[in-house]
């Protein structure tokens, strides 16, 4: 498998949508010159963390998935030669709207999408008012950069998902996020690391940056890759600022930890039932 140099990106709000698509698009570009082969933005990644607030107003920033900004992000993954994750606002069809991430293959094929799964709905976190649950299961991405799998923010304290995205062979799992400092902060560098371990994968986790004017959350970045034995790739980026994190990812390390530890092999599904059963 090798190396995959692989990026991150944690900025903030803009203001308006076409300037967050255009700061994305500069920051693929950098990327592409640092040698990163696949990239992943945040949660939502063109709009504000409209969740803070319940008004119907933010539907508009819903569109088909695929759709014109998958389609303007193909044509960019497709000359920069890279893999793309783009967390986006997803219609399906009027009143039927998700929080979606699609992947982009480094010749610009869609090669399709992950719906949240988990919703949460507390203060400064209002997303059933938006989001109707994920339902297609899973999905890990044959890409050019290896197996690919998306789990978005609040799944990340499920451990089924990610056992999931690892029983499909996802290499690694990109984790685009809107968290806020008060909130989750002392979970941030525990829970991914913990999962990145307990699956034998790696783990891109991305945050937001900044107080946007709908509400006090204050995202707090602090992005990073960690590898399958739980250990930060480089350093974690910033907690007050917009960083671009490009990293290299030894995915040789998978099949070396996964020979020592063995928990694939030392599963008991069949105990599991009583996990699932209502």
């Amino acid at each position: 498998m090798g190396i995959v140099r692989a990026a991150l990106v944690q900025t903030n709000w803009t203001g308006d949508k076409e300037s967050m698509i255009k700061s994305h698009e500069d920051y693929a570009r950098q990327a592409a010159a640092q040698g990163a082969k696949v990239i992943c933005f945040q949660e939502l990644f063109y709009g504000p963390y409209f969740c803070q607030l319940q008004d119907a107003k933010f539907y508009e920033y819903a569109e088909s998935v695929p759709g014109p900004t998958t389609d303007r992000f193909a044509a960019l993954a497709r000359e920069l030669g890279m893999v793309m994750v783009l967390p986006v606002y997803e219609q399906e069809q009027p009143g039927l709207l998700y929080n979606t991430a699609a992947v982009i293959d480094a010749d610009g094929t869609y090669l399709g999408k992950y719906r949240k799964h988990h919703i949460p709905h507390v203060n400064g976190f209002w997303e059933k008012f938006y989001f109707r649950p994920g339902n297609l299961g899973w999905p890990v991405f044959d890409t050019a950069v290896g197996r690919v799998g998306v789990y978005i923010c609040y799944d990340r304290h499920f451990p089924e998902g990610w056992r999931a995205l690892g029983l499909a062979g996802a290499e690694i799992v990109f984790n685009p996020s809107a968290t806020s400092r008060g909130l989750s902060g002392y979970l941030w560098k525990l829970e991914q690391p913990a999962s990145a371990v307990a699956n034998e994968y790696f783990i891109g986790a991305i945050n937001r940056v900044g107080v946007e004017e709908y509400g006090d959350d204050d995202f707090y970045g602090t992005s990073y890759f960690v590898d399958p034995e739980g250990k930060f790739v480089g350093e974690v980026a910033s907690d007050l600022d917009p960083e671009l994190v490009v990293r290299d990812l030894d995915l040789d390390l998978i099949k070396v930890v996964r020979d020592r530890w063995a928990f694939y092999r030392d599963r008991r599904p069949d105990a599991y039932g009583p996990l699932v059963a209502p």
